[in-house]
């Protein structure tokens, strides 16, 4: 008799949704699928409109990375339109994806990762979330909200609202940070950084405690997408890099995206699969997200972040093919993101008045505007008319990238699970909580 095992929801956002595992009556795994809505009706919705209003439709995709929704077509349209923005707006900019990136991570660690890690995979799952962490952990508790209550509130603060937020526009942004704000954030920065090296002291005793899961579960070997800006790890801008299975890296200029990018959708999902096709090399299935973006790097971009990013590939190797892994790969980003906010807040150009031109004109023309999500890449492709119509657009957002290896994971998985019984020789530590 076949089984079928579902796990839905597993989130709504960005058009996420369920797992199907299907097995056979003689135990096998037939089928793993990570079954989503797809987000490409976004698409038609921004044919017909002026290309300047996008960037304020965009943002509703997502409710975890609206930042990215708002800021990466805003960029394409500046492409297209061939508008270069003030040196005081691009920070801004970066300032402001970074405090979502920070708020995202820490969010996602806490919230979703934790609770798993802290009581045990197998422990009821009435207990097993944030609200019974926080009652048995106050102190860790109280520390991740006043993070995520950092992270929202500079959104706030620079985007107009901390959701869908509306301040940058096609050649740069509405306002700069008053000095006001800008000192009060900053008077936070020291608690912070040692908010986000503690998160990665309990990050790391994680790994260490799971280590016999990290090292067996889920290694699967895949091409990876990323963004680096000359090697340096960068979630504003940068090209596109992607890593072979055995380590090589390849760069492309973001207009050539479709040199380096195929898509086909297969007969049991409506979803868009991407893969790799490069000149040269094997197509084959990629993964994006927070352990793609470590891969890709040389290095991180502040020193903090480096230091960790060191640490992790004493562990795991240069190249890390360990799917629980994506855990550590996003606090070596946590870390990152607050180091580069408090760079940014003692910059004067974030209280410059000089954050946007007039120098703005729609003409005929395409272009591309890409940032890292905190789920992967983030990637628009805008057509204009010559009156800043948007005639046509091509999103790749961080689902379309990962939906491929996600089955791809999932499927050897379920094999471990079911057929291999690989999970009933694995150590499993005691939970920190009960």
């Amino acid at each position: 008799m076949v089984k079928e095992i579902t796990v839905e929801p597993v989130t709504r956002l960005e058009g996420h949704g369920g797992l199907r595992i299907v097995i056979g009556d003689d135990g096998k795994v037939k089928d793993a699928q990570f079954n989503i809505t797809s987000t490409r009706f976004f698409e038609k919705f921004l044919e017909g409109r002026y290309c300047e209003h996008i960037p304020r439709i965009t943002p509703r995709i997502c409710g975890i990375c609206p930042i990215p929704h708002h800021l990466t077509p805003t960029k394409a349209v500046e492409d297209a339109w061939g508008v270069s923005i003030p040196e005081p707006a691009r920070k801004l900019r970066i300032l402001l994806q970074n405090a979502k990136q920070y708020s995202s991570h820490t969010l996602h660690f806490y919230a979703l990762a934790a609770p798993d890690f802290l009581l045990g995979p197998f422990a009821d799952p009435a207990l097993r979330n944030v609200v019974h962490v926080i009652n048995k952990m106050p102190d860790v508790g109280a520390m991740a909200l006043k993070m995520m209550d950092f992270g929202q509130k500079l959104c706030a603060e620079i985007g107009g609202k901390s959701v869908h937020p509306v301040s940058a526009i096609v050649g740069g942004m509405k306002k700069p940070m008053s000095e006001a704000a800008r000192d009060k954030f900053l008077k936070m920065i020291p608690e912070q950084v040692e908010f986000a090296k503690k998160t990665v002291e309990i990050g790391l005793k994680v790994v260490t405690d799971y280590w016999d899961v990290v090292a067996n579960v889920g290694v699967v070997p895949t091409y990876y997408l990323g963004m680096t800006n000359k090697g340096v790890h960068d979630i504003y801008e940068g090209d596109i890099r992607i890593v072979t299975p055995d380590g090589k890296k390849i760069d492309y200029d973001v207009h050539n995206y479709l040199d380096a990018l195929g898509e086909h959708i297969p007969e049991h999902s409506y979803a868009t699969h991407m893969y790799y096709k490069p000149a040269g090399y094997p197509e084959g299935i990629y993964r994006s997200n927070t352990l793609a973006m470590i891969n890709c790097a040389d290095k991180m971009a502040t020193p903090l972040a480096d230091g960790a990013l060191k640490d992790m590939r004493d562990k795991l190797g240069p190249i890390s093919h360990h799917t629980f892994a994506y855990h550590w790969a996003r606090l070596i980003e946590l870390v990152e993101s607050i180091e580069m906010v408090a760079t940014l807040l003692q910059d004067p150009d974030i209280v410059n008045p000089d954050c946007k031109t007039l120098d703005v004109q729609p003409r005929e023309g395409e272009g591309i505007g890409m940032t890292e999500a905190p789920r992967g890449n983030l990637l628009y492709h805008i057509w204009s008319d010559a009156d800043g119509i948007c005639k046509k657009a091509n999103l790749l957002v961080a689902t379309n990238h990962n939906i491929a290896g996600i089955e791809k994971t999932l499927m050897h998985v379920a094999k471990q699970v079911f057929e291999d019984k690989a999970l009933e020789g694995l150590k499993l530590p005691d939970p920190w909580i009960d």
